[in-house]
């Protein structure tokens, strides 16, 4: 009965672990300890959490003052979101708080998600050390003690997982602590937020924890912005890679020569630098401010909605609605210079048979804009329907003329087409220009998925290309840049032009319609109507 009475008092054989269901009998400094601990997670961490030191083995883990702020930030706010170089303890800082968590609150779930399931597990293994090394006094009893998942007696909990849409779907969790998120793809991060987020914010007290390095300009780099603009409920902390003790400008020029100016600057500055070579300067890229849209259906984001006597354009790219290619359309202010991004569409599950409908509605909400559509592969469908089925009368039309190329017109006379099609010259000069646009702020961009895109569209054989993930959208602003190089465009956008347009047309209804009356063929008109409130805001 002795031996059976002692392996019970351990889980698993494990001196360092109490079971559950062990009474503990503390002295009265134990018991102050505990009160001091329960109240102060700052005291906790630094008084009795343990840490693997590469050079002394196991260590207490003392916290430099940006560690103790972060604990602080954690305790205090719901929402936290925090930037830090490389090596700056970022990880033992957050899980020397998670582990205070789950043993001083009851019924406590906590998410740690990281990149890769591996990395998430390899956190969850940092508590598991620290754990072990508590004194007996300060543990909760084990229920499960397992690589990913722990379970105490007090029913707290943390499971580590990879960062995925379906991670933690269904389950209620307290925290949610997302590891190096900047280095998660930005369609899993949208997925993330768009599936699991509302239901993971929705509670009173749920916190989430955001750390990492920078990576570009991601999803990540969004949230930070949006927070230090106290545009969203994070709070933000920065670190410099200066604030950590023992790095100085030695330190920086050692750590530069092993690695690189620019790797330096993006994982110690801390700066969010995108590709290189891209079409875009990064130190423009970085500097391109973006909003938040006004609405929001997850396909289509409307930053402003149509004015009066305002003109906008339409760029169209189509893809086959495979979850491949995204079909996009970016909208575009063209009433004056500086024009300007004032919504745009995304979606790469729409079929090509639905998307001029989508074209349509949404061009008669923005005053009856022109619209160009890419026609190399499945574009011309969508360009026939909106025109032929649809009778869209403004549908912009190119046609070939000799070694000039393609040139936008009215649509008359011979080799004219419906849109325009992707070539190496019309590539050349819409990226040319668009580089001048942008980088002279001649065009505003305002969405952010626009901005990622820029930041992964670079120099790649004798063109432009995206690095990894989608340019749909920047393709859209390519073909309209190349759209303002031509004479129609100018002519269109040409105040005076447009007035004298319209009175010559006015007349000419006057001199040769009017004089004839009308015949009324008892058959009714077809009809468009469009609501104030258009009905293409609910796709």
């Amino acid at each position: 009965m002795f031996v059976n009475r002692k392996m019970s008092e351990n889980y698993l054989n494990n001196k360092n672990l109490k079971n559950s269901g062990v009474p503990i009998e503390y002295t009265r400094e134990q018991v102050q300890e505990y009160v001091k601990c329960a109240k102060n997670p700052e005291y906790f961490v630094e008084e009795y959490v343990k840490i693997i030191n590469v050079d002394k083995g196991l260590v207490p883990f003392h916290m430099y003052d940006y560690q103790k702020k972060m604990v602080d930030e954690f305790h205090n706010n719901r929402f936290v979101i925090c930037k830090l170089p490389r090596q700056a303890g970022k990880s033992v800082t957050v899980t020397g708080y998670l582990l205070w968590v789950i043993l001083f609150n009851d019924s406590q779930s906590v998410a740690i998600l990281a990149n890769k399931e591996r990395l998430a597990i390899e956190l969850l293994g940092k508590i598991r050390l620290a754990y072990e090394y508590l004194p007996k006094w300060l543990q909760q009893g084990i229920l499960e003690w397992n690589k990913g998942s722990i379970l105490l007696e007090n029913q707290s909990k943390i499971v580590a997982a990879a960062t995925s849409s379906s991670a933690i779907r269904g389950g209620s969790y307290n925290i949610v602590f997302l590891d190096e998120f900047a280095f998660i793809g930005d369609n899993i991060a949208e997925e993330f937020f768009a599936s699991v987020y509302p239901t993971i914010s929705s509670g009173k007290s749920t916190k989430i924890f955001v750390v990492s390095t920078p990576k570009g300009l991601n999803h990540f780099y969004k949230l930070y912005t949006d927070a230090t603009q106290k545009r969203n409920e994070y709070v933000p902390i920065e670190v410099h890679w200066s604030d950590i003790p023992g790095r100085d400008e030695k330190w920086k020029e050692q750590t530069i020569a092993n690695t690189s100016e620019e790797q330096f600057r993006q994982e110690f500055e801390c700066e969010f630098i995108g590709s290189s070579n891209t079409l875009i300067a990064p130190t423009k890229l970085r500097n391109i401010p973006f909003i938040n849209p006004i609405f929001d259906n997850g396909s289509i984001q409307v930053y402003e909605r149509a004015e009066k006597d305002h003109q906008y354009c339409i760029v169209v790219d189509v893809a086959r609605g495979n979850m491949g290619d995204y079909s996009a359309f970016v909208i575009i202010d063209i009433s004056e210079i500086p024009y300007k991004v004032v919504g745009k569409y995304k979606n790469n599950t729409i079929s090509p048979l639905l998307f001029p409908e989508i074209i349509y509605n949404t061009a008669k909400s923005y005053n009856d804009s022109y619209v160009l559509i890419e026609i190399n592969d499945i574009g011309g469908q969508v360009a026939d329907i909106l025109h032929n089925d649809l009778e869209y009368d403004n549908l912009l039309m190119s046609s070939v003329k000799g070694r000039a190329g393609q040139r936008i017109g009215g649509g008359f006379g011979a080799n004219v087409v419906k849109g325009v099609r992707t070539t190496k010259q019309v590539k050349s000069i819409g990226c040319s220009n668009l580089k001048d646009m942008i980088e002279t702020d001649k065009l505003i961009v305002n969405d952010f998925d626009i901005l990622t895109e820029l930041s992964n569209f670079v120099s790649r054989r004798n063109s432009y290309e995206a690095d990894g993930g989608h340019d749909d959208l920047v393709m859209c602003l390519v073909l309209f840049c190349w759209l303002a190089k031509q004479e129609y465009f100018k002519d269109l956008t040409n105040t005076d032009f447009r007035t004298q347009f319209l009175q010559e047309k006015n007349q000419f209804i006057e001199d040769n319609v009017l004089p004839f009356g009308f015949i009324d063929d008892g058959i009714e008109p077809d009809v468009n109507v469009v609501k104030e409130d258009s009905d293409w805001l609910k796709l």
